[in-house]
């Protein structure tokens, strides 16, 4: 059995979610496993597996748009301690000695695979960006290129890449592997019913979405991510608690929110149509939503606007026929378990003495 490091980006929780099931299978395996992760993802691994605490990178975002200025002085402002924290690692480090690293987006694991030449597996969603071909509007273009780059920035030239996506395009080489998205065993355990309400999730400051959702006084919406409590008109806040969300999410109509890949997953699989309103600014979520619209599951809402609202539930029935089929089959499927092909990809990876000579990824 082996010894691995494993980094987990802390940004929002689909990172540390994904890496919560990998983790309790490397463990059950036999293997030791060391977390490295930061804000939500440390905070959320910690309390079941043995972590370390490093300073991360953040996106500042405002009305769903990302703010490149507060995001770079927000960062920059945390340095001294990311230093400290980052000399702390490496002594535990040299204690641990690891034989493999795995990473989900977490750049300072995957640097340190590299000047330690250990062999290095990414294990996320964004590597589908940099080996999966795909189509982008010309509009894009630029933001594809920058998202890209930066890929390849903060993951330098894995050993192997194992990549989760709801939409499989062709591979661009041989050491790229495509995965149905990583499930939480709570995820595959919700029994999917339609009640009445939508089912709303923001992560930052959106007061420009709930002033619109308040003019459909038809509609009922749950929304979480606002640190509140309370009912206002037609909107439900609810404090963010796992159990709650998952009970709320299994009984919506329909799924309104960021175009988050996991969240988008977790709909998909429980068959609810989605409203995606994709990031300013940010690549990945772009993509995201494009995918989800031409899989015809849900709508790619590039302008948070009356209209579009209105437009997603005129077209409800007939993406949610869509979806709950999709969704009938896969669940069909995978219910042994539904994250069975990635872990098994990554037993043969680390069973094979994966070696960082002429193995890397382009």
């Amino acid at each position: 059995m082996s010894r691995i490091l494993y980094g987990v980006s802390g940004e929002g929780s689909g990172h540390s979610s994904r890496a919560t099931e990998i983790t309790r299978h490397l463990l059950t395996c036999g293997h030791e496993v060391k977390i490295v992760s930061y804000d939500r993802g440390y905070r959320n691994m910690s309390v079941e597996f043995d972590a370390i605490e490093i300073e991360g990178l953040h996106i500042v975002s405002e009305n769903n748009r990302v703010r490149p200025l507060k995001t770079l002085w927000h960062n920059v402002r945390r340095g001294g301690r990311a230093v400290r924290q980052i000399k702390a690692l490496l002594h535990q480090v040299r204690v641990f000695q690891p034989e493999y690293v795995i990473t989900d987006f977490e750049p300072t694991t995957a640097w340190l695979a590299k000047l330690r030449g250990l062999p290095l597996i990414s294990l996320d969603n964004q590597h589908r960006m940099r080996f999966m071909k795909f189509h982008s509007p010309p509009c894009l273009m630029m933001s594809r290129w920058i998202a890209v780059f930066l890929v390849r920035l903060m993951v330098p030239s894995p050993t192997a890449a194992l990549a989760t996506t709801y939409y499989f395009g062709e591979r661009k080489n041989d050491r790229i592997f495509l995965f149905p998205p990583i499930l939480r065993r709570e995820v595959i355990a919700c029994m999917p019913r339609n009640g009445d309400h939508h089912l709303v999730y923001i992560t930052s400051r959106f007061e420009h979405l709930l002033a619109i959702l308040k003019s459909f006084p038809g509609q009922q919406f749950i929304v979480f991510g606002c640190d509140r409590e309370g009912v206002d008109g037609n909107l439900h806040f609810r404090a963010f608690s796992t159990a709650g969300f998952l009970r709320d999410l299994e009984s919506c109509r329909s799924v309104i929110a960021t175009a988050g890949f996991t969240l988008i997953s977790e709909a998909i699989y429980l068959g609810k149509p989605y409203l995606a309103m994709p990031m300013v600014g940010q690549f990945e979520q772009q993509l995201n939503a494009i995918c989800l619209q031409e899989l015809g599951f849900g709508i790619n809402a590039n302008k948070t606007n009356r209209e579009s609202i209105e437009t997603f539930f005129d077209r409800l029935p007939a993406l949610q026929s869509n979806v709950m089929a999709y969704a009938a089959e896969h669940r069909l499927h995978g219910q042994r378990d539904a994250n069975h092909a990635i872990k098994s990809k990554l037993d043969a990876l680390l069973a094979g003495g994966l070696s960082t000579a002429g193995a890397r990824v382009c």
